[in-house]
């Protein structure tokens, strides 16, 4: 139990994850409230009126306010609507006109969950914010102040605050989370770092928490599951092109615009590609071409990377070369790569070769179960 009765605010979705998460930071001793955050405007958007249900996030609200009852605390509403529109939704409609593939769960993290509701928590007067992520905080080097300089003078930089992987390695959410810095760090508790899914299930029971045997959420961030193409045409214009054969150069056919395309991406071009099935190479975006081949086609797989805006959380890059493990997509399985500053570059070799490498993705990076943080890939 805390040694204070710390206030914490809860982010309560209305799913199982945050349910238990509040259910344990009540048995744990702590003052808690919990808070449904409104992000989602379906009005915002042609893609939002058109995918979304008016009603689609009543259930999870009744969801949230039965689990606060159950537990004896507050459920507060807040709406960042307008935040969520400029940081996540603008920022991957943009991404996405450019030809490139974002992920914009990353973003909702950085700029929403640990931006914007961190400012709203403190501004209520609470001490920390908690989430029902699977991921793990970890406390280094905590020193206690032992002069008078060291009491007049700032002594949070003593303390290193480290993003580690959660318990469930299935379940592990670190690579959605690796923009957090040290100050988000230091204001989030992540109860649920040390279990698994099924533990999770198993306490929402022993809670009994209306929520045990809820589905959980997928797609994207506050958005959920949409048919991807329908949803970016209603804001990004068709821009029709030819689809090049890379092995033949013939031409198979015209696509609907790049921006409808991700490397790698096999659905929908299986009529062109005869008994084999075709998939996608290379966006040529100058020529407004797309190129496809064959998924043993060399140009598909690269083991060589260049990375853009680049972030250490713990504030400051490593010494090069430095060697670690990388992610470029969320439960890939951990790849071995060496990292290099060349000329002003994050360069990134792979020891194998890597399928798919899409820019507006991240690489992610580990080292001994610790998120050293990421960056986009060019």
């Amino acid at each position: 139990m805390p040694k204070q009765k710390q206030k914490i605010l809860i982010a309560m979705s209305g799913g199982v994850d945050s349910s238990v998460a509040a259910a344990l930071l009540v048995e744990q001793g702590y003052s808690v409230t919990a808070a449904y955050m409104i992000n989602y405007d379906k009005k915002v958007s042609n893609a939002e009126r058109k995918f979304v249900q008016q009603s689609c996030c009543i259930p999870d609200y009744r969801d949230a306010l039965r689990v606060s009852a159950k537990l004896g605390i507050s459920l507060l509403k807040l709406n960042f609507q307008k935040e969520y529109k400029k940081h996540v939704l603008d920022y991957m409609f943009a991404e996405y006109k450019k030809g490139r593939t974002p992920n914009p769960d990353v973003y909702c993290n950085k700029y929403i969950k640990f931006g914007f509701w961190l400012e709203k928590m403190k501004e209520l007067g609470f001490d920390k914010l908690a989430t029902g992520h699977y991921a793990k905080i970890k406390i280094l080097n905590k020193i206690q102040p032992s002069s008078r300089a060291q009491v007049e003078g700032d002594t949070h930089n003593k303390i290193q605050f480290s993003l580690m992987e959660a318990a469930d390695k299935n379940k592990d959410q670190t690579y959605f989370l690796h923009q957090l810095n040290q100050e988000q760090l230091s204001q989030t508790l992540f109860p649920l770092g040390e279990y698994t899914k099924q533990e999770v299930r198993k306490l929402a029971k022993k809670f009994e928490l209306p929520t045990e045997n809820k589905a959980e959420s997928m797609g994207i961030c506050f958005i959920g599951e949409v048919p991807m193409k329908e949803f970016l045409s209603a804001e990004i214009k068709s821009k029709p092109g030819k689809i090049i054969k890379n092995s033949t150069k013939e031409i198979l056919g015209d696509h609907d615009g790049l921006s409808f395309y991700t490397i790698g991406q096999r659905h929908g071009l299986h009529q062109l590609g005869g008994d084999k099935p075709l998939f996608v190479l290379e966006k040529n975006i100058k020529k407004n071409e797309l190129v496809v081949g064959y998924e043993d086609d060399p140009i598909l797989y690269k083991n060589k990377i260049k990375i853009e805006e680049m972030h250490w959380i713990n504030g400051q890059p490593p010494k090069f070369p430095l060697k670690c493990t990388a992610r470029l997509r969320h439960r890939q399985v951990f790849q071995d790569v060496s990292c290099k500053m060349i000329d002003g570059n994050y360069i990134f070799e792979f020891k194998k070769k890597q399928k798919a490498i899409t820019p507006g993705q991240f690489i992610v990076l580990y080292k001994d179960g610790e998120c050293l943080g990421g960056g986009v890939i060019t």
